[in-house]
């Protein structure tokens, strides 16, 4: 059984949530950005403004099959964006994108990241969700690619393919469906995880030399937990990974999901290096949707839901780990739910998009005094160099956002 797709569906308090642990400080936030449909990844360009993707809410033109929602469809239109915070205010600055969606606006892919090069010219992830086979018949799209845009004119130009990159290659041998979700910019190249594709690509600024750098493995759980109460063993878990970020050691760490049943304490942080082979950094979290170093070499891990989808509860946490493994929780529910994207800003501060599921009701907030206490280690072990709602639980290769 393979479920795939990702449609990323306030004061807080942190606790510690496991016995031996004393109560967290208070960690709290301020919403600096509201009413965005399906918001997912953030930057902030070299001048110091933030900017936000916005999913979208697809629209009324055609549709491709869903890969995980059996029956139903996901259909396509121009309703993603991006927006601009700063002084103050909000305002979309760039509109008309390309957008994939239930008729609910929920189960989306569209634009899923942004990033800026030095010169502030900015780069986008076009997620899509689906076979790549079926994308013709939504005409002329920029589904499934990456993106650079000119503001001032509301206009942009595909740099690279992914979608089409996973229909002729295929690099993880398993269902064909790409999502980029996530990219970074390393020197001349950028450096894409694609969720549905389970892969981890570069090409040059230019769109040359695209191609998988590696590919993120699946696991196999022995008694999953199911919804049902029925749980087939052993079960392969899809990686879904939703995030890349550049360690200070020049390798890449990539966060995942995990698809279906999405086991709890079991999705990990991988690091790449240069041989291409992913071993795991880190593990014992739950649905991760992204990381972010600070200048310190500290890297924070976003958890979409700390509980599996399936169960209801979208709470999520912002969670701290220090170069010697210790683990600190910064933020925990009430009022972060279901988080999909964290950057670090200038000022030391945490910035999350928030609600990232929701149609309208997206959010980014700031977290302004991140402290709270370190986490069991007898229950999140630490692996050192050598080891969205109903709509995210559609997500699954389960590949994914």
């Amino acid at each position: 059984m393979k479920l795939k797709q990702f449609g990323i569906t306030f004061l807080s308090v942190c606790i510690a949530a496991f016995t031996g642990t004393k109560a967290a400080e208070a960690a709290s936030f301020s919403v600096i950005a509201y009413g965005l449909n399906n918001p997912r990844g953030l930057s902030f360009d070299p001048y110091g403004s933030l900017y936000v993707t916005e999913a979208g809410t697809g629209g009324s033109g055609a549709c491709v099959p869903s890969p995980s929602a059996q029956g139903q469809s996901l259909c396509y239109g121009t309703t993603g964006a991006v927006t601009k915070i700063a002084n103050g205010t909000q305002e979309r600055i760039l509109t008309g994108l390309p957008s994939l969606a239930l008729p609910d606006g929920t189960d989306t892919s569209g634009p899923q990241d942004i990033k800026f090069d030095a010169s502030g010219k900015p780069y986008i992830a076009v997620g899509y969700g689906s076979d790549p086979a079926f994308r013709a018949t939504l005409g002329n799209t920029d589904l499934g690619k990456i993106i650079t845009a000119n503001f001032n004119t509301n206009s942009w130009t595909s740099v690279a393919d992914l979608a089409n990159y996973e229909l002729v290659n295929n690099p993880d041998k398993g269902d064909v469906i790409s999502n980029p979700f996530s990219l970074l910019l390393d020197g001349n190249k950028l450096v894409v995880v694609d969720a549905g594709a389970n892969a981890l690509l570069s090409a040059g600024t230019d769109g040359s030399n695209l191609n998988a750098i590696a590919t993120i493995p699946s696991q196999t759980l022995t008694n999953p937990v199911f919804p049902t109460g029925v749980s087939p063993s052993p079960f392969e878990v899809q990686a879904v990974p939703t995030n890349v970020a550049l360690g200070l050691d020049g390798a890449y760490y990539i966060s995942e999901l995990t698809g279906f049943p999405f086991p709890e304490g079991e999705a990990k942080i991988y690091r790449v290096g240069s041989d291409g082979q992913p071993t795991v950094y880190a593990d014992g979290f739950t649905q991760l949707t992204d990381l972010a170093f600070d200048t310190e070499g500290n890297l924070y891990a976003l958890q979409y839901a700390n509980q599996s989808l399936w169960k209801g509860n979208l709470n999520g946490s912002v969670i701290k780990i220090s170069p010697d493994g210790t683990r600190t929780t910064i933020l925990n529910g009430n009022g972060l739910e279901s988080p999909t994207a964290l950057t670090i800003g200038a000022d030391g501060a945490i910035y999350v998009t928030n609600r990232g599921d929701r149609p309208g009701q997206g959010q980014v907030i700031k977290i302004e005094n991140p402290k709270s206490v370190p986490e069991s280690t007898s229950i999140f072990s630490l692996l050192v160099l050598g080891t969205v709602s109903v709509t995210l639980l559609r997500q699954g290769k389960a590949k994914m956002p």
